[in-house]
């Protein structure tokens, strides 16, 4: 097949949509492993943090600012660091559902 522009776009999307069952076992299991401790660690953080009630007007940017620097730090994918940064955001994406999980048990 010819590399058209349009089977370029067919390409990315497939590579987007199906690219996790492609890849190694080996990224599979840190990607996963490292959702799941995110999602842990601040679960439990944040439990903590809503019993004792102290000093949410300083933990709550701090937290935003971590996340976005984490987001706007990415490296060049074939950079030796690439694969620390991917489990650091992945770390990010667990927390970001661990706050929502408990935003939505807080509201009902």
């Amino acid at each position: 097949m010819q590399k058209t522009n349009f089977s370029k776009i067919i390409d990315y999307i497939n590579e987007i949509l199906i690219g996790f069952l492609s890849s190694s076992w080996k990224s599979k299991s840190i990607n996963l492993l490292s959702v799941l401790t995110g999602y842990f660690l601040f679960a439990n953080f944040l439990t903590k943090f809503i019993a004792e009630g102290k000093n949410e007007l300083v933990m709550v940017p701090v937290l935003i600012i971590v996340a976005e620097i984490i987001i706007r730090i990415k490296p060049r994918f074939k950079s030796n660091i690439f694969s620390l940064w991917s489990v650091f955001d992945k770390l990010r994406i667990g927390s970001t559902y661990a706050i929502i999980l408990e935003a939505f048990k807080l509201g009902s």
